[in-house]
């Protein structure tokens, strides 16, 4: 058999030969013994099994004599190197992703063949100086380890100090970061041009690094830096620039490029720019998103430290690839946390409405900071005759699309709730709507109408949790309301109950995310809630209802750890009333009379509140309004005066048209009524009644 035609590979106790590549297509005949004069074959320079090595500083056959000022070894000799071979086939191979591969001790590498086998290449070291190989390794760990900090922040700012920690001073003395402002955001496309701010700089000790993983002698300065004086608050690439230039190659580069060189006093100024050591000790990375270049990091060593070398290059590469990509995450993210924020903020009512004979509160929270929408909602709605509807609801699930359900039924309970429906008639066609708004559109929902004057409230239910009223003597009952279907089931008649509402009680309505989680069932959260708020009226007195602000934080108190599963929404309504020596109400016949005596019965009625200096104003506005109710109404005209605040005067009628406010020709004889109205009453308004309409309008008084 032909001993060149022979490709064995070695076994474990064979060592391969050197300078070999076993992935080299010639290497069955560069494996083959290479005859020699004199003899049939030489033997490999390492030898074979069980063979002495060469003596230190011998020539290995077949191959030349190592160099005497090179010391025992050179850095980048291999013995027997065979003729014809790459004189770097010994030096690492990037990897795919460009990181040199780490080897596998100090004392080689090792290298597979596609057989499997492997080839184990020695490396001799001088003492007291890292190997090429053994700086690799640790910049492949440094890499690693730099990637991870910088991964692990969410925002903008944690991946930019992630950046700054991981690099200063284990890669770099200095960083300076700088990013587009504004950040663009997803695929939008900048409209201005490419301005660059300082968005953070680490100059950081040496003794501050607790994570260690230099792969430099690091040695701390004894006096302040030049660094310390680089860097620009703000710059403004020009287009076709040498920093466009090089931001438009988006690789590392040294700044002692002459590209580099010119493009730093456009970026840190000329002042800066001086300041940047010479050499090798500089490194500018454009910072590359998914789509276009967000900013720049400059990496700086001081002058007696080693400089960067072109391996270091990579290492940039990933640092700042890395931290684009996380730049553009955290944008994206900010912008999803805005409009979630934004979608909440007007889904819910941003102040609630101050009504007559009522205190509201109101607390909302949502199941966590990262879902910070979901489909609770509460709402208080003013209605006629001084009334206030109460609302709170719960669409399921706490998503955008539960936000979004939440919004439109909302909108429906407010369209309804000023149409003045009952209780019940509401919940009904709020549960036609969301069978319109597709299937398995569920909510519960609770709606309340309160009437200070008669001190009554009216309550319907569609599955929601029973409100729970506090007494003023400290006493809190859970109220007993009909559970009723949730909203979106169809086909289910709600039910509405009547019940008394004393001056001083406090009703609070609320989700089930309150009452209910994982540690407990509803009815003992219930029963919970409830021992809570008689506890907490007793620490104000049987005679002093507890603050209503106060209250509601003491409500959320008694959540513990594991008991935040849903969105909570909270509404809390201090029943004050009216008192019936505050109101004076009277029906007068639709004809001619009516006017003029409606206003003897206002003026009266003024004189015994002691109020005359308001007779002219609210005489002459109850006569226009009196006028236009009597001209179209068929049935007895209401008229009610409420003394509270403001005096507030109420005309109701069976015509459900309502007034609208025009201006009138100089040749009309009417049309003047409610301009009157408008220019000498606090605030006026006209709501369409089941029955009718009212016509209302409310003065100032001392």
């Amino acid at each position: 058999m032909d001993s060149t035609r022979v490709t064995e590979q070695p076994t474990s106790f064979e060592r391969p030969q050197p300078g070999v590549d076993p992935a080299d297509p010639r290497g069955a005949f560069l494996r083959s013994p290479a005859p020699t004069a004199g003899t049939g074959a030489a033997l490999p320079a390492q030898g074979r099994s069980g063979g002495e090595p060469p003596a230190p500083g011998a020539a290995a056959p077949g191959g030349p004599a190592p160099d005497a000022a090179d010391g025992p070894a050179s850095e980048h000799s291999q013995p027997g190197a065979v003729p014809g071979a790459e004189p770097d086939a010994h030096r690492p191979r990037p990897a795919p992703d460009g990181i040199p591969v780490q080897p596998a001790d100090g004392q080689g590498r090792v290298d597979r063949a596609p057989g499997g086998a492997e080839r184990r290449t020695g490396q001799v070291t001088r003492p007291g100086r890292p190997t090429p190989m053994r700086r690799d390794g640790d910049r492949l760990r440094f890499v690693g380890a730099a990637t991870r900090r910088i991964a692990r922040g969410i925002d903008l700012d944690e991946i930019v100090m992630g950046l700054c920690r991981a690099t200063v001073p284990t890669f770099s003395d200095a960083i300076l970061v700088y990013l587009r402002d504004p950040l663009p955001v997803g695929d939008e496309r900048p409209t201005g041009p490419l301005v660059l701010r300082l968005r953070r700089t680490d100059r950081i000790p040496p003794e501050r690094d607790t994570e260690g993983g230099g792969f430099m002698p690091i040695a701390p300065p004894e006096q302040p830096s030049e660094l310390d004086s680089v860097g620009e608050e703000l710059c403004t690439v020009r287009p076709g620039s040498a920093l466009a230039e090089v931001l438009r190659g988006v690789r590392p580069v040294f700044t002692d490029a002459p590209a580099a060189r010119a493009a730093l006093p456009e970026l840190l100024g000329e002042e800066g720019a001086a300041a940047v050591p010479d050499g090798q000790r500089a490194v500018l990375a454009p910072l590359r998103g998914r789509r276009r270049v967000i900013g720049a990091a400059l990496f700086l060593r001081r002058p007696e430290r080693i400089p960067f070398e072109a391996d270091d290059l990579l290492v940039a590469a990933q640092l700042a690839t890395h931290s684009a990509l996380g730049i553009d995450k955290a944008v994206l993210y900010g912008r999803e946390a805005y409009i979630a924020d934004e979608l909440q903020r007007t889904m819910l009512p941003e102040t609630l409405p101050r009504c007559t004979g009522v205190r509201l509160a109101s607390r909302y929270l949502p199941a966590a900071e990262t879902a910070r929408v979901g489909g609770d909602w509460y709402d208080a709605i003013p209605l006629p005759g001084s009334r206030v509807a109460l609302v709170v609801g719960d669409v399921m699930g706490h998503s955008m699309t539960s936000a979004a359900i939440m919004g439109q039924l909302r909108t429906t309970a407010q369209t309804l709730a000023g149409l003045d429906l009952p209780p019940q008639e509401v919940l009904h066609h709020l549960d036609e709507q969301a069978q319109r708004l597709g299937v398995d559109r569920m909510a519960t929902c609770l709606y309340a109408v309160y009437d200070p004057v008669a001190h009554r409230i009216t309550v319907a239910n569609a599955g929601h949790p029973p409100p729970v009223l506090l007494h003023l003597g400290g006493r809190a009952e859970v109220l007993r309301v009909p559970a009723g279907a949730p909203i979106g089931v169809g086909g289910v008649d709600f039910e509405a109950v009547e019940l008394e509402a004393p001056a001083g009680a406090t009703l609070l309505l609320y989700t089930d995310g309150l009452v209910e989680s994982r540690l407990r069932d509803v009815w003992t959260g219930i029963e919970q809630l409830r021992e809570k708020l008689a506890a907490t009226a007793q620490l104000t007195g049987a005679d002093h209802p507890p603050p209503l602000e106060a209250l509601c934080d003491e409500v959320l108190d008694m959540l513990g750890p594991g008991d935040r599963d849903d969105d909570i929404a909270l509404l809390a309504a201090r029943f004050d009333g009216i008192a019936p020596s505050d109101v004076a109400y009277w029906f007068l016949e639709p004809e001619d009379a009516a006017p003029g005596r409606a206003r003897r019965l206002a003026r009266r009625q003024l004189s015994r509140w002691g109020m005359d200096e308001l007779s002219d104003s609210v005489e002459l506005l109850v006569s226009e309004v009196v006028t236009n109710a009597v001209r179209y109404a068929s049935r007895p005209v209401t008229l009610r005066l409420l003394r509270t605040d403001v005096l507030r005067c109420e005309v109701g009628d069976d015509v459900p048209q309502l007034p609208r406010l025009r201006q009138a020709r100089a040749t009309d004889e009417g049309g003047r009524g409610l301009y009157l109205v408008n220019r000498l009453a606090r605030r006026w308004g006209a709501t369409r009644l089941s029955t009718g309409k009212v016509v209302w309008f409310e003065l100032n008084h001392g």
